[in-house]
């Protein structure tokens, strides 16, 4: 129910005295929502004058008018409103918003989160150490990811200090999982899975505290979780191998050779690679592809040529092992997928490894085009912002042109047949 009459409250909304309102209402809102100060209206119209004289009690003439929030608080009180400046705003729009108000909690609440991190640091056992403090300062300054509450910044902040206490102070212990040290710390064995802020946190005061640079990239990272003997999950994620005939002479080395021998495929985990000495013959051709259809289809086949393959975008471990073999001499041929992603991810592959394209040109393209078409095989269509080939620049027009995308299973016959050659 308005507490204004409403003969005053329909005039008070009429669009003579529009603009004053909402001008007043965002010097409220951002002065602590007092009748204090005054404003400005200028190319004042007819109506508009003539409201502001009566509003005023005096004849308001010229093109501008300054208006003294104060007197209009009186003059609202004393007439028929009845009511201060603020009350009636409220009756004529939505309650105001004291927006001083609102950035002093906020400022308040974020005080709050960093004298907690503070106290949190002074009553641990890494108190006084140079690095706790440069760590302190460094997350001040980058501040709480968005979407963060400060109720959340708090306990994972905290939460950081409790697992940096573990692994840095004087009580620290033995190897440990990641997945272990972060149900201790968090209750979840996913808290300090790589991408959480607490992860980064975590990671950026290890690095402090050992003088090295935050890392950059998911290797990086495992780096710096083995300086305080804290072991990432190294068995879950794999490359997938064929063909891979190291010369070493431990248990690991003769297993795979006779997977090899077998033409069997291998999964190799980042433990594997950790612990494999992967020298194969100087001059070794390591083809790689991206689709597992591939490497299915030369076990199938007997194939007699190495091929690794990166499974879609090429995770971690597939370029761990690729940094491996390049490490000792092999040299690569890429094929993969003729969409879009696939010539991204071609790119980056070569560009690499200095990989030689492999069945990966215009022509090649064309002529399987052409020879999915004469047998009938259903036509994907080619969808997305095109990507220019590095190795050729007359891929991405041909693709274009054609608006057919081609999976690498289209090409089997073709990479089988060069797999079977001796190298």
């Amino acid at each position: 129910m308005s507490k204004l009459p409403p003969a005053t409250q329909d005039w008070l909304a009429g669009p003579g005295l529009t603009r004053l309102w909402a001008a007043v209402r965002k010097r409220l809102e951002s002065n602590g929502v007092q009748a204090t100060g005054s404003l400005r209206l200028t190319s004042v119209s007819t109506q508009e004058r003539n409201d502001l004289s009566l509003l005023w009690g005096k004849p308001v003439t010229g093109a501008a008018v300054t208006v003294r929030l104060d007197v209009l608080d009186a003059r609202l009180r004393a007439s028929a409103a009845g009511l201060g400046l603020k009350e009636v705003l409220e009756e004529l729009g939505p309650p105001l918003t004291d927006r001083r108000a609102i950035r002093a909690d906020i400022a308040a609440r974020r005080e709050h989160i960093w004298s907690a991190l503070a106290s949190a640091l002074d009553a641990s056992p890494l108190a006084g150490q140079e690095w706790t403090g440069l760590w302190y300062d460094l997350l001040r300054r980058t501040g709480v990811p968005r979407g963060v509450t400060p109720d959340t910044a708090v306990r994972t902040l905290q939460q950081a200090v409790r697992v940096l206490t573990v692994l840095l102070g004087p009580e620290r212990g033995s190897t440990r999982g990641r997945g272990e040290l972060a149900a201790l710390a968090t209750g979840s064995a996913h808290g300090l899975d790589d991408g959480t802020w607490l992860a980064r946190l975590v990671q950026r005061g290890i690095a402090l505290a050992h003088g090295t640079e935050f890392p950059g990239d998911a290797a990086g990272r495992r780096a710096v979780w083995r300086l305080v003997s804290v072991t990432p999950d190294e068995v879950s994620s794999t490359v997938l191998t064929y063909g891979l005939w190291p010369v070493g002479g431990g248990w690991r080395e003769q297993a795979l050779r006779q997977r090899a021998d077998h033409h069997a495929e291998t999964h190799l985990t980042s433990r594997d690679l950790h612990d494999l000495q992967l020298q194969l013959p100087t001059g070794t051709v390591i083809h790689i592809c991206e689709n597992p259809r591939v490497v299915e289809a030369a076990a199938d086949a007997t194939c007699v040529q190495a091929l690794v393959c990166t499974s879609g975008s090429a995770a971690t471990v597939v370029l761990t092992l690729l940094d491996i073999l390049a490490a000792t001499g092999c040299t690569f041929a890429y094929h993969g997928d003729f969409d879009w992603p696939g010539i991204a991810l071609a790119n980056r592959i070569i560009r690499r490894y200095r990989a030689q394209p492999w069945r990966m040109g215009a022509a090649d393209y064309e002529h399987l085009a052409a020879r999915s078409q004469t047998e009938g095989i259903p036509q994907l269509p080619l969808d997305g912002q095109p990507v220019n080939a590095t190795w050729d620049p007359g891929l991405a027009p041909a693709m274009t042109a054609l608006g057919v995308a081609l999976h690498e299973e289209v090409t089997l016959d073709l990479l089988v047949d060069d797999m079977s050659r001796q190298a």
